[in-house]
């Protein structure tokens, strides 16, 4: 599937950089073990956490900074893509906006020390989080939505 994912920098140390190649390979992936069987598009903007606390203030109420966030352009019921309905494409690409994704590098560089492991290893994690969240998924109930969203979490960055 020709999937287009925008990815950039804004507001990220030269050292704090995140590979763009990895962040857009782990969407494309992600939609792929999803089985999105529909042309999508999806932005990813890699900033710091001075943007990402204003954005969490902003939309969640919640004045601290965060490692991702995710904001999609459309309603998903997981488990399972299902193609929306008919105009949902943009009418000019084609392509289905599925949303965007604001990272933060500087605390994918503090996770990835924390938790020994790879930058890389931290932003496909998190690169796939997001892109679940996008098509639907959600970790609020600790018993049965976190538990799947996890699931398929492992199940993607295996495959990566």
């Amino acid at each position: 599937m020709n999937h287009r994912v925008y990815a950039r920098h804004s507001g990220v140390m030269a050292e704090d950089r995140l590979s763009l190649p990895l962040v857009k390979r782990c969407v494309r992936v992600a939609l792929r073990l999803e089985a999105v069987d529909m042309p999508c598009e999806v932005s990813v903007l890699i900033t710091n956490d001075s943007r990402l606390r204003r954005l969490n203030s902003e939309f969640r109420g919640i004045d601290e900074p965060t490692d991702v966030l995710s904001f999609p352009m459309q309603e998903f019921s997981p488990p399972g893509w299902e193609a929306p309905g008919a105009g949902a494409a943009d009418p000019e690409t084609g392509l289905l906006p599925l949303g965007e994704i604001v990272i933060s590098a500087e605390r994918i560089v503090r996770q990835a020390r924390e938790f020994g492991h790879t930058r890389e290893r931290e932003t496909a994690y998190i690169t796939v989080h997001s892109v679940l969240h996008l098509l639907g998924y959600d970790h609020v109930d600790e018993a049965g939505e976190k538990r799947f969203m996890r699931a398929r979490e492992k199940e993607i960055l295996g495959s990566l």
